[in-house]
């Protein structure tokens, strides 16, 4: 391995904002899921440089609850490739995930994916979860303002059937309802593709998450440019409000 050109301080965890995959196929006259295809093998890349400079949660951004109105046949493509990367984690012992010891999870409203996509995430989600090195949670049918409902709508219940007290509810009882329970706030959050908003990702995780946003779509996303993004990190100052 080549010496590591990071030194000091690495986030403990990232999320990154995938976009770009249907721009760049654009380019290129290919059909969208083309751009997908290339970005899931972009996102096995970029998981090699997390296991290379120490990077141990990562929360991708892969399919929003407003991507269901993508045009049919691309939302079957993208729902296929789903399907067939989940299953390559299930069944294949030679895959990243297994030789880095990753455990995968997939957060959002699950039950909006279909039986099959739904089934082989389960099937990665089991194959993985004794694994503790590193951690991959992909948000797929994820919207932050919907992982907050769905939270109050469980501590809802919970106040309802007498476990838990009005009074006793703070931001750590709260965060336990959440879909990322378990996994630490993203210290960085990275988005590729040139636009400058979170476009509803992890809305409660991000409240001092430091923020960088870089111009090559996703597919294209170098290596250089992400280190860049972490020395960035590293001379920044993060003050937590203090």
């Amino acid at each position: 391995m080549a010496d590591n050109p990071l030194r000091g301080h690495v986030p403990l965890s990232i999320g990154i904002i995938m976009d770009g995959n249907r721009r760049l196929a654009r380019r290129f006259n290919l059909k969208p899921w083309k751009g997908h295809e290339m970005g899931v093998k972009k996102l096995e890349e970029v998981l090699d440089w997390c296991s290379e400079f120490g990077i141990k949660y990562v929360t991708v951004y892969a399919f929003s609850t407003e991507n269901f109105n993508r045009p049919r046949r691309e939302f079957k493509m993208i729902m296929k490739l789903f399907k067939e990367e989940f299953l390559k984690i299930a069944n294949n012992l030679k895959h990243k995930a297994h030789l880095y010891k990753v455990r995968v999870r997939g957060i959002g409203r699950r039950e909006m994916l279909p039986d099959d996509v739904r089934e082989a995430m389960e099937k990665a989600e089991e194959a993985t979860k004794s694994y503790k090195d590193y951690f991959l949670n992909l948000a797929i049918a994820y919207g932050g303002q919907q992982e907050i409902t769905d939270a109050c709508r469980k501590v809802a219940e919970m106040v309802k059937k007498g476990r838990l007290k009005p009074d006793d509810i703070n931001e750590k009882i709260f965060s336990h309802f959440l879909y990322l329970n378990g996994t630490p706030s993203p210290d960085l959050i990275i988005r590729t593709g040139g636009e400058h908003r979170l476009s509803n990702f992890l809305l409660w995780h991000s409240a001092y998450s430091e923020l960088a946003f870089v111009d090559e779509m996703w597919p294209e996303f170098s290596k250089e440019t992400f280190v860049s993004v972490l020395k960035d990190f590293q001379r920044r100052q993060r003050r937590f409000g203090r």
